[in-house]
Formats: C-alpha cells, structure tokens, sequence
C-alpha cells in the first residue's frame, strides 16, 4: 500500500511539473519586442512559476477579445486602443480588472490562482513596472503572438 501511495505522489508531481508554458524566455526575445504603436497601449499579461494551481488555466480576454491564456511560468502582450481596458478571466467565476491605458502607456496585468469551491480561480491585478519586468525576465516563457526576428525555440 505504502508503494503504491508513493507512486501515485510521484506521478502527481510530475504531470504538475509539465504543466508550465513552454516557449522562448523574455532574454531570448527582449529584441524582437517592438516598441509601443504612438497610437496605442500596451498590456503585458504574466503569470508566476508557482506550483500551487499550476494545472489551472483561462483564457486572457482584453476588452472582451481573448489575447492569450493565464499559464503557469509564462507572458505574453496586447497593444490596445487607449481609453478604458477590461480584463476578463474564467474558471468557475468570471474575476475582472478594469483601468485606463493612455497612448504610448504600458500595465502590467498579473494572473494568480487562488482556491474556489470546485477549482481554482485565475484573479488579474495591475502591479508596479518594476515588479512586473523582474518577474518577467526571470525566466517566465513568452506564449503571445508570434515575434518578427524572435526565436522560433518551444
């Protein structure tokens, strides 16, 4: 018996262990990030590389258009249109975040999983630049749009 619980502890672990994004690191790709449109705003969206709900994900939608999807271990961006931006995300409940994004302007949007009744909720809250490029940079993986000159490595 005693085996068999050690088995099913050490399967568990390594399917939340392969549940990460995968795709190139942000120092792999920081050139091939173009500059923010005159025109526009830029969201980055991120999530921490934590166990505690990794097998949990949800869509990212930005002002009601799904941009990509909260996943352990990774980030990704949006250029918008500036004015009043929402953000949209959803397991067993809809968890929304709504700011202003002025042109030329850059948030930073972190997804973190907390615990619901059947599963966890994904919650999007806007943190500091300086915050949000440490988290980035180390290591979290880019699952946005593909990059003109970017690494192709997933």
């Amino acid at each position: 018996m005693r085996v068999v619980k050690t088995v099913l502890a050490l399967v568990a672990v390594a399917l939340i262990t392969g549940c990460a994004a995968s795709g190139p690191k942000y120092t792999e790709i920081a050139a091939s990030i173009p500059p923010v449109p005159a025109n526009k705003g830029r969201v980055y969206f991120y999530r921490a590389d934590t166990m505690f709900g990794a097998a949990v994900t949800s869509d990212i939608s930005l002002n009601g258009k799904v941009v990509g999807k909260s996943e352990r271990g990774s980030f990704l961006f949006a250029d918008e249109n500036p004015g009043k931006c929402t953000v949209a995300t959803s397991t067993e409940v809809e968890k929304q975040l709504t700011f202003m994004l002025a042109p030329g302007e850059t948030k930073y949007v972190e997804t973190s999983v907390s615990m619901g009744v059947m599963v966890g909720r994904i919650s999007p809250q806007l943190v500091g630049a300086e915050q949000a490029r440490n988290e980035i940079s180390s290591g979290l993986a880019y699952t946005g749009a593909p990059l003109a000159g970017a690494s192709a490595k997933k």
